[in-house]
């Protein structure tokens, strides 16, 4: 049986992998704010084991806690593979830096690049003593390659979580325990976190123009398809510490 934790699912990208991973031998928990009722009704026709964790992502506490609960949930010995899937991202505050909210910047530095990294640290501990197959993948942005104006925050955190997601994989090749370690850029989706954006003002965000035409041209990938990708891409060899991005394979 195969593992899969993912975090933020109750919508957009995360929703839509857990749908792709619904049919398969998989037990799957997800850690999001809301339960998503349309995913657990799913499972249930499919017959598959999805478990909803309450919690607050950006609550460094919490989200280690919480976490910690579902990996004692885990059949170590009997897992096929564990899969943890670091999703949950915000792209707020859109604010030039001198303009934004201290406690908005903090969020995201928790959310983005803080919990995955504990969690990450948590899982290659956790799966240190077993003989199981062990993978990280953190959802990053093709952001974290190129500075745009009113995203500091979150090209910064993505571009430290490519860093940590690289590093990862350098340590895991030197040593023993052999997790692998990917990173996956899904480009511009029809999500949520769009609509954000485009709500944005144009004093924090010069750009917004070009992501309304994003949106206008039908330029917007749908969240399932990129999903379909990236489950597939799991299913490949991978190259431990690695980038991978969707334009690869489109």
């Amino acid at each position: 049986m195969d593992y899969y934790i993912i975090t933020g699912a109750s919508r957009g990208l995360g929703e839509a992998i857990v749908e792709q991973l619904i049919g398969k031998e998989t037990i799957i928990y997800y850690l999001s704010r809301t339960k998503n009722q349309a995913l657990h009704k799913l499972a249930s026709s499919k017959k598959v084991k999805l478990f909803f964790e309450e919690c607050d992502l950006s609550n460094i506490d919490q989200a280690q806690a919480v976490f910690k609960k579902v990996l004692t949930h885990v059949d170590n010995q009997n897992a096929k593979k564990i899969t943890l899937i670091n999703n949950a991202g915000m792209v707020n505050p859109i604010k030039n830096v001198g303009t934004a909210q201290a406690e908005d910047m903090i969020s995201n530095v928790h959310l983005n690049l803080l919990t995955p990294m504990l969690l990450s640290d948590m899982f290659i501990k956790h799966t240190k003593e077993f003989n199981t197959k062990a993978v990280i993948a953190n959802i990053t942005s093709g952001a974290a390659n190129r500075p745009i104006s009113g995203w500091s925050v979150y090209c910064s955190t993505k571009a430290g979580l490519n860093m940590f997601t690289n590093t990862i994989g350098v340590e895991q090749n030197e040593g023993q325990n052999q997790v692998m370690t990917i990173g996956f850029s899904p480009g511009v989706m029809d999500t949520e976190m769009q609509q954000t954006i485009r709500k944005a003002d144009k004093e924090d965000f010069s750009a917004i123009d070009q992501f309304k035409e994003f949106h206008e041209k039908g330029m917007l990938r749908s969240p399932s398809f990129v999903a379909q990708v990236f489950v597939q891409l799991l299913s490949m060899t991978l190259e431990n510490g690695r980038i991978y991005d969707v334009k690869e394979f489109v």
